[in-house]
């Protein structure tokens, strides 16, 4: 074979290896860009308080119909988390509701709209029914409801969460939480200090109150602080069934969550691939949010 020839089918035969690898390559990475997706939309969402039966969990779920679904259980003793794509659910669909035949993207929709009632409202929409039970290292919760007139039925097979996750979303996020707490009590306690010199420069130009019973003390700091420890320590160590935290707290908890989320972002390096997937991510999973998830 003239070398000329040789040298065109060993390049042909190269490249087309190299396709090969490529085509593997980038299903790897969408697969993976699909995963860090359901991650970064889960760690935005709030949390929920749910009342099932005499039980109750703190919940965060993340759906989208053509990337899969994230979901985070909690008893405040134990958190359990699952997350898989549309391959999963199509599999676990057919395994769970042999009489019913539809897609991925499908099936994902009637679980969001039902997750969606559910964490809105803490209570289970109308003609489904929703349970939990442990099983050996992890949770289940189980979902029955109809499509089409057709029963549905649903598994969240939950597992322990690992402790970096556990950190993710509560550890920091609640660390951060006390710190701008802890900032708007320092804002507060200066602006009650400034309005104290305000009404004292009245009163030495000849003010006077009206009403006697708008008449204050000067703001003391330090009393103000130990009585609110004393008044309110007992009831903010009980924290129950984390009902309290669910329903004041999570638009202070989104806003420190999201800060998280943009500055993971900023330290990555710009020619990281997985620094552009988030970038070309993130819009589209707070538009996703809006219409599925997204609590206040």
């Amino acid at each position: 074979m003239p070398k000329s020839i040789l040298f065109q089918v060993m390049a042909m035969k190269n490249g087309g290896d190299n396709y090969g690898h490529r085509v593997q390559k980038d299903s790897g990475s969408s697969e993976a860009g699909r995963m860090e997706e359901l991650e970064h939309g889960l760690l935005i969402q709030p949390w929920a308080w749910l009342q099932l039966s005499e039980d109750s969990l703190l919940a965060k779920a993340y759906i989208t119909t053509s990337k899969g679904y994230a979901l985070l259980l909690s008893d405040l003793q134990h958190v359990w988390h699952e997350q898989v794509d549309t391959s999963v659910v199509s599999q676990r669909a057919k395994e769970l509701n042999k009489r019913l035949t539809a897609t991925p993207s499908a099936f994902l929709s009637h679980l969001r709209d039902l997750m969606c009632t559910l964490l809105e409202r803490s209570a289970a929409p109308k003609g489904a029914t929703f349970s939990w039970e442990h099983v050996p290292q992890g949770l289940t919760l189980r979902i029955r409801s109809e499509i089409s007139g057709l029963p549905f039925h649903w598994n969240f097979q939950c597992a322990l969460a690992s402790p970096s996750l556990v950190s993710q979303h509560l550890i920091r996020p609640l660390t951060g939480m006390s710190l701008v707490l802890q900032c708007q009590v320092r804002e507060l306690a200066s602006l009650l200090r400034l309005k104290d010199a305000e009404i004292q420069d009245y009163q030495e130009n000849g003010a006077v109150l009206s009403r006697d019973r708008l008449k204050t003390e000067p703001f003391d700091e330090n009393a103000f602080l130990e009585q609110v420890i004393t008044e309110n320590l007992p009831d903010a160590c009980s924290i129950e069934n984390g009902r309290s935290f669910a329903m004041k707290l999570q638009n202070l908890y989104v806003a420190i969550a999201k800060q998280e989320f943009q500055a993971k972002r900023k330290r990555q390096s710009s020619g990281d691939f997985s620094s552009n997937a988030e970038t070309s991510s993130v819009q589209s999973q707070e538009e996703e949010s809006k219409g599925t998830l997204q609590l206040n």
